[in-house]
């Protein structure tokens, strides 16, 4: 995933409505980056680098818009997250896949476990 395709570096999350709403995983969301950097990660800089997020349908591209809003008032700056429709979703090569773990980096999982059991209460 390069500047010049116009693609950017995503997760595909398939998740079980009846487990998790929506609204929790848009909630998570916004907790675990920074949506006010435009085009830019960490130390990882490039339109690849965007925040966004693919809706699949008006439900979705409802509930985005709206958590966006409510998101707005934790920051300071603009969110430029953008909110588009979802295209066709192509799985990174291998030697991206379990990145940190293969490079012994750990993982995020234990930040994202934290964040995860915060928002749920």
């Amino acid at each position: 995933c390069g500047h010049r395709t116009g693609h950017a570096e995503a997760v595909r999350v398939e998740f079980d409505p009846d487990r998790v709403s929506y609204e929790q995983l848009l909630e998570l969301f916004w907790s675990i980056h920074k949506p006010t950097t435009r085009n830019r990660q960490g130390l990882n800089i490039g339109t690849q680098y965007r925040s966004a997020i693919f809706f699949h349908d008006d439900s979705q591209r409802s509930a985005a818009e709206l958590s966006k809003s409510k998101a707005q008032a934790r920051f300071r700056r603009k969110i430029v997250t953008e909110i588009v429709p979802a295209p066709e979703f192509y799985s990174a090569e291998e030697y991206h896949q379990r990145y940190q773990e293969k490079r012994g980096l750990g993982s995020c999982n234990a930040v994202l476990r934290a964040k995860v059991e915060n928002s749920s209460r």
